[in-house]
């Protein structure tokens, strides 16, 4: 596998053809369901609600990284209104001149490294592989960028986690993690009804990803082959953390041994011999959250949850409780030129939420202490599986 300082030469994408590229490289942009399972490529109609621009500036992003999942072109930059993606980066020289095409940008750099020492680039979205989120926020923050992250925001690191705090918090900038089940119909929804008091304290949530790996997903020096469950946790955990912007206070954690070959003790750089992990966590309001990872559960993938509160309680977009004067519950507008796109039509909304929170200087929908509430709990939950269960503290984000 090639290393990153293999492609320290420079790539260079031309102008030619790129008005003719036409829609036919866009649709390089949805990766099947063979890669991100049924839920990584279900989408939803966009909202009829009316979009409006809050400013005609267009923010000059980088776009970092074009692995198995495509994700580097499949959340919209390239397409919103408020964005010119002004360089691309991707280790590999083939995909990220297809990346450069696809977001119809001209200009292009062999490394994040060198992406990020570029001036004129105000804001990235890291689309590389988990391991090097944290890393690569950092050092995107220390030369002055905002920064979007695909998930997780910390590979099994508590001491990655009060770095990328730190960094955050000591720079200024805005920092989103793009967690896709903050942005389903159902959990915004739910997270409407709680800020309108329709649940009271939340007495249970639980919250799933279950996605089927016999065959591992190829993937950046295979970092998925072996990965513990709840070190990618934050699909499920969205269904608390992001419903009421708390965290977890403590965790207890039961696992399975996994059917795959490569999850056995010995067998993959974690050492992890687990398939399934459930965790129960006490959270801040003094309730119980169920959240389970699983990498065996034969269903082709399932990204859900449900919340139960003390005057009423969601399962789907179906509130049922006390409340009768409900707020809108329907996510926003979004620009007529970004689709919804995948995981139920988050993709487009949390591009334009952090554009938005860039151009309106305020905190994004899952900023830093969100994304760590939502990631560090799975990262101690495994501790406690290998543990046999032991009920450990959960560090929490202010």
């Amino acid at each position: 596998m090639p290393s990153r300082r293999d492609f320290l030469g420079t790539v260079g994408v031309g102008s030619m053809g790129f008005a003719a590229m036409g829609r036919s490289a866009r649709a390089q942009q949805a990766p099947g369901a063979e890669i991100l399972g049924a839920e990584g490529v279900r989408t939803t109609a966009k909202s009829d609600k009316v979009w409006r621009p809050i400013s005609d500036r267009k923010i000059r992003v980088g776009i970092i990284g074009y692995g198995v999942c495509k994700f580097g072109a499949a959340f919209g930059f390239q397409d919103h209104p408020n964005v010119t993606v002004a360089a691309v980066s991707d280790l590999f020289p083939d995909r990220c001149a297809e990346l450069a095409q696809v977001c119809r940008c001209e200009k292009t750099y062999p490394s994040l490294e060198e992406l990020v020492k570029d001036d004129s680039i105000e804001a990235v979205f890291i689309a590389t592989d988990a391991p090097s989120h944290a890393k690569h926020a950092v050092t995107a923050l220390k030369h002055g960028k905002h920064v979007a992250s695909a998930v997780p925001a910390v590979f099994g690191s508590i001491d990655e986690a009060h770095e990328l705090y730190d960094a955050v918090k000591s720079s200024g900038l805005t920092y989103m993690m793009f967690e896709t089940s903050a942005f389903h119909d159902e959990l915004h929804a739910m997270r409407e009804a709680y800020k309108a008091g329709a649940f009271g304290k939340l007495v249970y949530s639980e919250g799933e990803y279950y996605h089927h790996s016999v065959e591992q997903i190829p993937s950046y020096r295979d970092w998925r082959v072996g990965l513990p469950p709840m070190w990618y946790p934050t699909h499920a955990t969205a269904y608390y953390v992001s419903v009421t912007g708390l965290p977890y206070v403590d965790v207890t954690c039961m696992a399975m041994p996994s059917i795959i070959d490569k999850f056995q003790p010995g067998s993959n750089r974690y050492d992890n011999p687990f398939g399934t992990e459930v965790a129960l966590f006490r959270t801040a309001e003094g309730g119980m959250s169920r959240m389970a990872v699983s990498w065996d559960t034969h269903v082709p993938g399932s990204e859900t949850g449900r919340v139960y509160g003390q005057r009423g309680y969601m399962i789907g977009n179906n509130y049922h409780g006390d409340e009768k004067n409900l707020p809108d519950l329907t996510r926003p507008a979004l620009p007529k030129e970004v689709a919804a796109g995948g995981h139920g039509g988050s993709h487009g909304h949390l591009t334009n939420e952090f554009i938005s929170a860039i151009l309106e200087k305020r905190k994004p929908l899952v900023d830093v202490a969100s994304a760590l509430n939502m990631t560090v709990p799975g990262v101690i939950a495994h501790q406690s599986a290998l543990k046999d269960g032991e009920t450990m503290k959960v560090p929490q984000f202010a």
